[in-house]
């Protein structure tokens, strides 16, 4: 029997057990998509206990607590920092299996030192260590950052975002870890949703003119654009419920425009035209920009709408979709490419089952001299999981190249979950030593060691040409 979360956890072999201890273990971390707030790096944060750091904002424990039947107030309510970390100890003991009870321990000993098993029983004594720990300096916000060996960090940011805080942190001399914006223009593109007219004027107010048109539109997105790259946007991100690809001509997408800054109801064509217009648009910009674009879909967001009216989006409450629309992704590129104006591009599905999919339409684009323009992306949500992660792999290595690979994002609004990294990176070696252990790649370790580090580290500073 292994111990529990020892030295080679998750190591199953020993090509997997080398590969991690000399090659991936120590490399820095790319984390370029994530949704840490720019505001409170620059302020240096500071958490007034684990709760607050461990707990604020994560709707991954969120939703565990929730199928306890922990009472919401011992959640997102009004019960104190001690009672919230208390049901959820006694929550965790009951995940098996599930990956959340190893991040956890990985976060509490890479972070606070415990090395114990938490539980019900002496949650009291691991919050009270853990906030002891809390008033160490290096646990601040930056603190955080700089013990887990990040060398880049790009945010989550809407077009209208003023980007203080990046250009605060840009000119601070004490903290040399990269922050930069990623441009996240949903709100523009979701023209049927809820708040898009009062988007607009918002929108309007920043780039200083009126928007009437698609054109006006496309030249706002423009100018935003611009901005972030002024100010070192690496990255684009779109989180849209499917891909659309609909083809309309541009007096009728001004109309649907129109229609919904008017508060009109509007058919799927118009939607979905105005949505392609927009996102050829920018991708052609993006091309042009040198940024990175990348698609998330496979989401259905904000399912309970009493939650969703009490807490607000984002708080635990969306499941996986199965619209599969890999034909509207390969008209999207393939409109881009005709015009050799494809961007460097990461998809990703919240469907496992897309993985094939997603990873086939990927390699019909490539570009002479260019490793790994299209990607398929890190197993996303609710498939950062063991299988889910192990299954991305093996797919990616199966019908791509996996050596190519820019490997884990953090997609968290937590400075603790650097940890998962560690979680990814022993994965990813005992799947690759696997290959080696039976057989099917050499005995090299150089060599793919070497892949290792690339798919930790190397192929991102590439991709996003840090």
């Amino acid at each position: 029997m292994k111990a529990f979360m020892d030295k080679d956890f998750l190591l199953d072999s020993p090509t997997a057990r080398t590969l991690y201890h000399d090659f991936a273990e120590g490399m820095p971390i790319v984390d370029y998509h994530c949704h840490i707030s720019p505001k409170e790096i620059f302020e240096d944060k500071r958490f007034s206990s684990i709760t607050e750091v461990w707990l604020g904002g994560d709707h991954y424990k969120w939703r565990l607590m929730r199928q306890n039947g922990v009472p919401e107030r011992f959640i997102t309510g009004d019960a104190t920092d001690r009672e919230k970390f208390q049901s959820f100890a006694a929550t965790l003991t009951r995940c098996i299996g599930n990956p959340m009870y190893s991040w956890c321990h990985l976060e509490l000993k890479s972070f606070f030192g415990f090395e114990g098993v938490l539980s019900q029983g002496n949650a009291d004594e691991v919050f009270d260590l853990c906030n002891k720990k809390l008033q160490s300096p290096e646990m601040s916000a930056r603190g955080l950052i700089l013990q887990s060996n990040v060398r880049m960090i790009g945010t989550t940011d809407d077009p209208t975002d003023s980007l203080e805080w990046h250009e605060r942190i840009k000119n601070d001399p004490s903290f040399d870890v990269l922050v930069v914006p990623s441009y996240r223009p949903d709100k523009a593109i979701n023209l049927h949703k809820a708040g898009f007219s009062d988007y607009v004027k918002k929108l309007e107010k920043v780039v200083g003119f009126g928007i009437s048109s698609l054109a006006d539109m496309k030249r706002a997105l423009t100018a935003t654009l611009e901005r972030f790259k002024a100010h070192g946007c690496r990255a684009s991100d779109h989180g849209l419920d499917y891909i659309p690809f609909c083809t309309i001509s541009e007096a009728e997408a001004d109309a649907a425009l129109n229609k919904a800054i008017n508060g009109e109801a509007l058919t799927l064509r118009e939607i979905e035209g105005y949505q392609t217009a927009i996102l050829v648009h920018l991708g052609r910009e993006y091309n042009r920009l040198s940024i990175v674009m990348q698609l998330h879909y496979g989401a259905v967001r904000s399912v309970n709408s009493i939650m969703l009216e009490r807490l607000g989006p984002d708080t635990g409450y969306d499941c996986i979709d199965n619209s599969s629309c890999v034909q509207s992704i390969a008209k999207l590129f393939d409109a881009l490419e005709s015009t050799h104006e494809l961007p460097k591009t990461i998809l990703y599905s919240l469907d496992p089952k897309d993985n094939a999919q997603l990873c086939t339409v990927a390699g019909c684009f490539g570009q002479d001299n260019v490793r790994g323009k299209m990607q398929h992306g890190s197993a996303w949500w609710f498939n950062d999981t063991r299988d889910g992660m192990t299954a991305q792999l093996r797919t990616l290595a199966s019908l791509g190249v996996l050596g190519n690979f820019v490997g884990m994002l953090t997609d968290s609004r937590s400075f603790l979950s650097y940890a998962r990294h560690e979680y990814f990176r022993r994965i990813l070696c005992n799947v690759m030593g696997g290959f080696v252990e039976n057989g099917e790649y050499p005995n090299d370790i150089e060599t793919v060691g070497g892949l290792v580090k690339d798919v930790c580290c190397f192929n991102a500073e590439r991709c996003f040409e840090l």
